[in-house]
């Protein structure tokens, strides 16, 4: 499972470190280790057990098995395959009267918050780094609903991050409004009502390879359909005045009332830069939630107008990336230092600290992840006290969007996640 991790850098990899007790002889031998992963296998497959195939319910097989074995010995007589055959019956029938309880485990993740994906382009080829394949999106959304997740509504957003937090939900956002969206992933959304949010920039509609008025008015007249302001240019606008942010938010909000007849509380950063004088010019037009791209789960404690997302593309809609980020939990957080997020050659590279919650366990297990010097590479990492950790960058960001993701891994195999995105001006 690690191995598999690694491969996907920038996600990062916490390693377990098992330390065995030194013992005379082994604790297990193999056939005791065989049996109880043969025993785990079928109590889980036939669903005799709820739970997932924990170091913690392995090593209680095994001395379950080991002291069942020692009453067997008594009465073995066979030889050896056939009493091997003979103890894994006697395990097996002893394991299957026993009250699931015992084998089960309570869920111990207190909240799993919104996992939030952002797509983009469909079945175009030619731009590998916003398109997604039609046939790999499918894939996507039968891994979600096999594993129990829960599609959310943009109008569902709120609550579902104050209530249900043990829920697995999932919010679905596409940016940009192309014409592939309406062509490939519409008619599949459409078909199975899965909701939705589509962040469109007003100036594009109607233009080449992009939908028109009349397309989105179609969608947004279904329930489950939410269309997002995105802007009206698309610009680098982090990079903009104040006078040039809010003219062309202005017109993008004009485009709205006119065109949808009304206007979204949900906004998505154009390139997901921000900046915080950008954020509070987005507060002050009342958007409720602003969503960049920078990685990790949705929870309350999440800044509003900061709000992670999961790309999806050719490279990171990979199967088994998917897999792994439908594993990903909320990190939690105090405070991100420095607060703006919008740096210069005079801070670049930022003195990230990161305070997070008292209750996140086994916290020495971090591991972060880096792109500074346009290299992804393990970050170094001092802890300042228990819960609050200074992470050291080797080099500056030398791309215009400097990325930091740390994670860690809990015992269910699910992964603690946050990810930081810095904006390097004029880059």
């Amino acid at each position: 499972m690690l191995t598999d991790f690694v491969k996907f850098i920038p996600f990062a990899v916490a390693k377990a470190i098992l330390i065995p007790e030194k013992l005379p002889g082994p604790v297990f031998t193999i056939t005791e280790n065989l049996l109880s992963n043969l025993t785990l296998y079928f109590l889980i497959n036939f669903r005799t057990s709820t739970t997932n195939t924990s170091y913690f319910v392995r090593i209680v097989c095994n001395f379950l098995i080991k002291n069942l074995l020692s009453i067997n010995n008594a009465i073995q007589s066979f030889f050896p395959v056939q009493s091997i055959i003979k103890k894994f019956l006697f395990i097996f029938l002893c394991f299957i009267t026993t009250p699931i309880q015992v084998l089960s485990m309570e869920d111990t993740i207190d909240d799993r918050g919104v996992i939030v994906l952002m797509y983009h382009r469909f079945n175009e080829n030619k731009y590998p780094s916003t398109n997604i394949k039609t046939a790999d999106f499918i894939k996507h959304l039968d891994l979600i609903k096999s594993n129990n997740f829960k599609f959310i509504n943009a109008n569902e957003f709120e609550n579902s991050l104050e209530n249900n937090k043990k829920e697995r939900k999932i919010l679905l956002t596409i940016d940009d409004g192309f014409s592939s969206f309406y062509k490939e992933a519409w008619p599949i959304l459409k078909e199975n009502k899965i909701p939705f949010i589509l962040f469109v920039s007003t100036r594009e509609i109607g233009s080449y390879g992009y939908m028109n008025w009349d397309q989105l008015k179609e969608i947004s007249n279904e329930d489950f359909v939410h269309i997002g302001n995105h802007s009206y240019s698309h610009e680098y606008l982090v990079d903009k005045t104040d006078a040039d942010i809010i003219s062309d938010l202005n017109l993008a909000f004009n485009d709205f009332k006119k065109n949808l007849n009304f206007n979204s509380p949900f906004f998505s950063y154009p390139f997901g830069e921000y900046s915080n004088r950008f954020k509070n010019i987005i507060d002050d037009f009342n958007f409720k939630y602003a969503f960049g791209q920078h990685s990790g789960v949705a929870d309350e404690t999440k800044d509003r107008l900061e709000i992670p997302r999961f790309p999806i593309n050719e490279a990171y809609g990979e199967i088994k990336r998917f897999k792994t980020i439908l594993k990903t939990l909320p990190f939690k957080y105090k405070s991100v230092l420095p607060d703006e997020k919008f740096i210069n050659e005079k801070n670049n590279p930022p003195n990230v600290i990161v305070e997070f919650y008292d209750d996140i366990k086994n916290l020495n297990l971090i591991n972060c992840y880096s792109n500074e010097l346009n290299s992804w590479k393990k970050s170094k990492i001092d802890f300042l006290d228990n819960n609050k950790i200074k992470i050291n960058l080797i080099g500056k960001f030398t791309t215009e969007r400097g990325r930091i993701n740390c994670s860690l891994r809990e015992s269910d195999g699910s992964w603690r996640w946050l990810g930081l995105q810095f904006v390097v001006a004029k880059l």
